[in-house]
């Protein structure tokens, strides 16, 4: 038996697509329909993963610039989450012809790739922008803490 945790959206996600191929292995079903829920369950992890707002960068007492750059790390981590979770849901939908699905496998990779590398000089311009800027001791902490939330 398969167990999945579910505590992770990403999780979720690849547990929606196994119930969706059961059922469609169990009883007729459209595959546009199917693909069709995938790609929802996909947005609306994706809304999930994002940040709801953030007021809590806007209030602090950081300077504009690093503040945009928290912004801008939040959205690529959520962005990442996502293509992360539709790369489960490619490999796990058994719809797809082989060929099908290594075609996109490697163009969510390809994306992933580029995400991550957004990400680390996302990271790197933050950290050099902290330096110049002579953050405080609290301010340090601050971004630190609006990085994990």
């Amino acid at each position: 038996m398969l167990r999945i945790d579910t505590s992770n959206p990403a999780a979720r996600v690849a547990e929606s697509v196994r119930r969706q191929v059961a059922f469609r292995e169990n009883g007729p079903r459209d595959p546009e329909a199917l693909r069709e829920d995938i790609r929802v369950s996909l947005t609306d992890l994706g809304k999930a993963s994002k940040p709801r707002s953030n007021d809590d960068i806007d209030e602090s007492d950081l300077p504009d610039g690093i503040k945009e750059l928290l912004k801008m790390i939040r959205e690529l981590k959520a962005q990442i989450a996502e293509r992360q979770a539709e790369l489960e849901a490619i490999a796990a939908d058994q719809g797809l012809d082989e060929e099908a699905r290594l075609q996109r496998l490697d163009e969510v990779r390809a994306q992933l790739e580029s995400l991550r590398s957004a990400l680390s000089s996302a990271n790197l311009n933050l950290a050099r922008m902290m330096r110049e800027s002579n953050l405080s001791e609290e301010q340090s902490i601050e971004v630190g803490r609006l990085l994990m939330a």
